[in-house]
């Protein structure tokens, strides 16, 4: 698709004259977390998506996984039911490319970007996700490649004991006990979730444990979390007639941070180490025919101060990592990574223009330093319309699988380069509180793109860099929020295209980067008709670069009995739609889960 700028200007300013209602509905404005510039969502210059823990609540999906499908420019391919083994992409950059956080703290796995959403926290846990689209390493560093995904964890705000059972199809039995308790200068979250399940096919069962704590106290924060899984991989990483494979993982984090400082200046410290460890079968009842075990340790610590003065906002950040691999497969590795961030904010015009350079410049051990700068740019033309566009360069040095993986259908190359990204962003966003519109078009050059790749289908995967890929596209959301027999309901829509132009083709087959969504149509309503009994309808339609499309409905019913008791049925591919997502590897059928929560306070 070749983007004109000139019609992209021309469009933007005919719908800077579309009449509109001024009749709003007040909602509590959230700011978007940073480890530097912490801003309101309506002052932002980027395009981003929010989550609410109320969003989550009501949604039918039982895990991040699900929940992220239906955001537009989001492709998340799942292996296997309940987000068992996950990928994230964003706007048709790879796994290794998105970066997920937790509360602003980089989940990056320097094995694989396969492990990069292991240490996902349970949906309870969670006040709100903050999706960034576009580049966003001058804000984060390395790996934010095509955009970034922060999981802001829930603070503690009462005194309450909460329990939750679910049971649904394929034997899937879950139960999370979560405790929160209050005292004079801080509070404590603690919670355990257990899920299992027979599988929705031969060898997809699985058993997981996950434990999250979170508390406070004066102006120290520590964060915990630690996640197991073991479940069956049938076809998820080797061909599909590989249908024995067996993975164990687990995934822990700790973060002790705390903040000082006036009106003028706020420092925020933080020390964090993230372990993740990997054991992988290729034949589950046979350990001895190819056994894989990993474990990767990444100790950090960091700084970010914020100046505020009269020429606006300045951030200042150092983020240094020491990550250590061990593995029977990739061998014993190392690597320091230091970056440096500097970004500042300038409000015009009476706070009408907002200007935001940054750059980041990070230094690796076994690759050269590179420099990440970029600029945001927004326009407020009136309290419910505003313009923007951004640009910045963007990073990625090659995992060690990347480089040194060796197995049955793959092999790595240690002589790969890192890969490298300028992306461009312009869009407007219209909002009078009851309607929002947000609409961005988008342009990313990659050069030396990494993925795996063959000539033959029976050759081995091969890791190597393409000369240039070039992806382009077009994202928008809508959402509209209206009062219906004294409730309020609300229906939200979304639309993105992708289009990858490879511009060095010279190989037949590859496996992740460039097969994006090439269009993709998401729809939700969540609606409510009495003050017990409320329903939303997901449905999402998906079209990939090869071709593939389908259709997928999901279905939540929800009964707030009062406040300490609730009933739930989620009903996901009710029309049992026939698709997968990588791999070849089929998703499940139409699957019911039933949940009941009770809390005390």
């Amino acid at each position: 698709m070749k983007i004109s700028i000139r019609i992209l200007y021309v469009l933007l300013f005919t719908c800077a004259s579309i009449y509109a209602q001024k009749d709003t509905i007040k909602l509590k404005e959230v700011s978007i977390s940073s480890n530097r510039i912490t801003l309101p969502f309506s002052k932002t210059s980027r395009t981003i998506t929010i989550l609410t823990a109320d969003d989550i609540l009501k949604n039918p999906a039982s895990n991040l996984a699900d929940l992220l499908q239906n955001v537009s420019g989001i492709d998340i391919r799942r292996r296997g039911t309940d987000g068992m083994q996950s990928d994230l992409y964003i706007r048709g950059g790879n796994f290794d490319q998105s970066l997920v956080l937790i509360d602003g703290v980089k989940m990056d796995d320097v094995q694989t970007g396969h492990h990069n959403m292991n240490a996902i926290i349970s949906l309870e846990n969670i006040e709100r996700i903050e999706i960034i689209k576009g580049p966003a390493a001058r804000i984060y560093g390395q790996n934010a490649f095509s955009g970034a995904i922060n999981i802001v964890t829930k603070n503690v705000v009462e005194n309450a004991l909460n329990t939750q059972l679910n049971y649904g199809s394929y034997s899937n039995i879950k139960g999370v006990v979560s405790l929160s308790q209050k005292f004079n200068e801080g509070g404590i979250l603690a919670s355990v979730n257990y899920q299992e399940s027979d599988g929705y096919r031969y060898n997809t069962d699985f058993e997981n444990i996950s434990t999250f704590l979170k508390s406070n106290f004066k102006n120290y924060n520590l964060t915990t979390s630690f996640t197991q899984r073991k479940f069956g991989a049938n076809g998820f990483y080797a061909s599909p007639s590989n249908i024995d494979q067996y993975e164990e993982t687990q995934t822990s984090l700790v973060a002790l941070g705390t903040e000082y400082g006036s009106d003028k200046i706020l420092v925020k410290p933080r020390m964090y180490w993230r372990r993740n460890q990997d054991m992988y079968l290729f034949i589950r009842n046979n350990p001895s025919y190819y056994r894989n075990m990993h474990i990767s340790n990444k100790v950090g610590m960091e700084t970010n101060v914020v100046f505020n003065s009269k020429l606006g906002k300045t951030g200042v950040g150092l983020d240094l990592a020491r990550v250590f691999l061990v593995s029977t497969n990739l061998g014993n590795h190392n690597r320091t990574v230091l970056t440096g961030f500097l970004e500042h904010r300038f409000e015009l015009l009476n706070e009408k223009l907002d200007i935001t350079p940054g750059l980041a410049i990070s230094h690796y051990s076994d690759f050269d330093s590179k420099a990440f700068p970029g600029l945001d740019v927004g326009y407020r033309i009136s309290d419910e319309f505003k313009l923007y566009g951004n640009i910045g360069y963007t990073y990625r040095v090659p995992t060690f699988t990347d480089l040194f993986y060796v197995g049955p259908t793959t092999l790595g190359n240690p002589d790969l380069q890192p890969e490298s990204a300028l992306s461009e962003e312009i869009g407007f966003k219209y909002n009078t509180g009851k309607f929002k519109l947000d609409i961005a078009l988008f342009n990313r050059k990659s050069d030396d793109l990494i993925d795996w790749t063959k000539e033959n289908e029976a050759d081995k995967w091969q890791t190597r860099n393409f000369s240039e890929v070039v992806s382009q596209g077009i994202e928008t959301e809508i959402n509209y929020i209206f009062n219906l027999v004294n409730y309020n309901q609300s229906l939200k829509i979304g639309y993105s295209f992708i289009e990858d132009d490879i511009r060095d083709n010279n190989v037949q087959y590859t496996r992740y980067s460039l097969n994006s969504i090439k269009h993709q149509f998401t729809a939700g309503f969540d609606s409510k008709f009495n003050s017990i009994f409320g329903q939303n309808i997901s449905y999402r339609y998906v079209e990939r670069t090869d071709g593939i499309s389908y259709n997928v409905l999901d279905v939540k019913f929800l009964a707030v009995i009062n406040s300490s008791l609730q009933l739930s049925l989620a009903a996901n591919n009710i029309f049992n739609a026939n698709y997968t997502e990588t791999n070849l590897i089929p998703m499940p059928k139409g699957n019911l889960m039933f949940g009941l929560n009770y809390k005390v306070y």
